[in-house]
């Protein structure tokens, strides 16, 4: 393979089971906010791995606890040992997570494993057969978690048998026209009072803010409304932060903004800073159901566990739950205020530094997919990273590392803004684009 680009090599050596591509980005290094490509560029992350380096690339309080934890390492697992910094990192998840009662932590490797955890877990303790959820809803790539979402992407994926979905409330799109949510919550109660009867579902899986959905943001007072009835039929409240908690929303979970608390949280992504961890908070009552229930030999890993303490001590010590909020505003602002010039921006909205932009081609806000693909491609060229997701895979979803500038957020919304202009005019040919629609 002498002489082959490293995004050829990866074409003849990696799977295609794991890709999800949007452009040729073959990368080398990184530092902060920015990725190394094999020609050398530093390219703007507006993404970070979806929100997994939520530090950025190369943070020293991750590389400071890394090499602490390899120096003497705890063993590599939790399975049959306990560590140090698995107890440690689940103690203090106890701590920054409100609720009452007895509770337990979980710890996985990623959203997929925590989320179907859960949804064993809850119908296994409950007894109950029925689990809720949104359409539109990503919970996961494991079979399990497949299982309990809503996604377009996975509409070949067998659901659990229990499953009932429906709409996710979004302002902008709004179920029967109503953008207050209302009409929803009322479809709801009357189908817990009927065909899916509330006494008989064990939870209901919900994202305070619907990620791979379209970066939905709710509308006030919905999940709070939410909880209230799911609380009179006893049906557990699982709140999926994987993309969107832990400081990104502005707020350290995104369920404060809300308004309510959920039975069973779910952390994964970020809450590692690059390194595979996910943590399930919730109920002894459910989480500690059977020994052995759900495991896998290095869950818990104490590498892992001590990048996931590093992020947590970072978020706090260097405040950026406040720095998501200044950044994530100042991003917003730039970007709605481009819509005058380029209509086909029909949205803009988010939290913190969890951002959507919705394209569309007209006033009928009739999706513009094809905008999308060709958007991320020029932005890419031009020098930033991001990638765009939606059942109709057009809202390109911004999810920087929390550490981005200001500077930097100027920087970036300016490449967005010239590659869509370019994509409109023409500078994008279909040829260059993988013919891979993404979400």
């Amino acid at each position: 393979m002498s002489g082959w680009t490293l995004y050829e090599r990866d074409g003849e050596a990696v799977s295609a089971l794991q890709k999800l591509r949007f452009f040729p980005l073959a990368v080398t290094g990184g530092e902060g906010c920015r990725l190394i490509d094999d020609r050398g560029r530093r390219l703007l992350d507006l993404s970070a791995a979806w929100g997994a380096a939520s530090l950025g690339y190369g943070h020293p309080a991750i590389r400071r606890a890394v090499e602490a934890a390899l120096h003497s390492q705890a063993g590599a697992s939790i399975l049959s040992s306990t560590s140090l910094q698995a107890v440690t990192l689940a103690e203090r998840l106890l701590e920054i997570v409100p609720g009452g009662g007895d509770r337990r932590v979980w710890l996985g490797h990623s959203g997929s494993d925590a989320n179907e955890t859960v949804a064993r877990a809850v119908i296994a303790a409950t007894g109950r057969r029925h689990i809720l959820a949104f359409s539109g809803a990503y919970h996961g790539g494991t079979q399990g978690s497949m299982a309990i979402s809503g996604h377009s992407a996975q509409e070949g994926a067998a659901k659990f048998e229990g499953l009932t979905l429906v709409p996710y409330p979004d302002p902008y799109r709004p179920y029967q026209g109503d953008p207050s949510g209302g009409a929803l919550l009322a479809r709801i109660e009357i189908l817990l009072e009927t065909d899916c009867p509330g006494e008989e579902v064990a939870a209901f899986f919900l994202e305070p803010i619907q990620a791979d959905g379209g970066l939905i943001v709710p509308p006030a007072g919905f999940f709070e409304r939410l909880a209230g009835i799911c609380a009179r039929y006893g049906i557990l409240t699982v709140c999926d932060e994987v993309k969107v908690g832990l400081a990104r929303p502005g707020s350290l979970h995104a369920f404060e903004r809300e308004g309510f608390l959920p039975d069973i949280l779910v952390l994964g992504k970020g809450l590692g800073g690059g390194l595979p961890i996910s943590a399930v908070i919730g109920p002894a009552r459910i989480l500690d159901f059977a020994p052995a229930f759900s495991m896998q030999t290095l869950h818990g890993n104490p590498v892992c566990a001590a990048a996931a303490l590093a992020v947590l001590e970072t978020i706090e010590s260097d405040g950026l739950v406040s720095r998501a909020v200044e950044v994530g505003a100042y991003l917003r602002e730039l970007l709605a205020d481009a819509r005058d010039r380029l209509p086909v921006i029909g949205d803009v909205r988010g939290r913190g530094l969890a951002i959507g932009v919705e394209l569309v081609l007209d006033d009928a806000k009739t999706p513009a997919a094809d905008l999308a693909r060709k958007t991320v491609y020029r932005a890419w060229e031009l020098g930033a990273v991001f990638y765009y997701v939606g059942m109709r895979s057009n809202v390109l979803e911004l999810t920087p590392p929390l550490t981005l500038s200001r500077a930097e957020a100027r920087e970036g919304a300016d490449i967005l803004m010239q590659a869509i202009e370019d994509a409109l005019a023409g500078k994008v040919p279909d040829s260059a684009v993988a013919p891979f629609a993404g979400w």
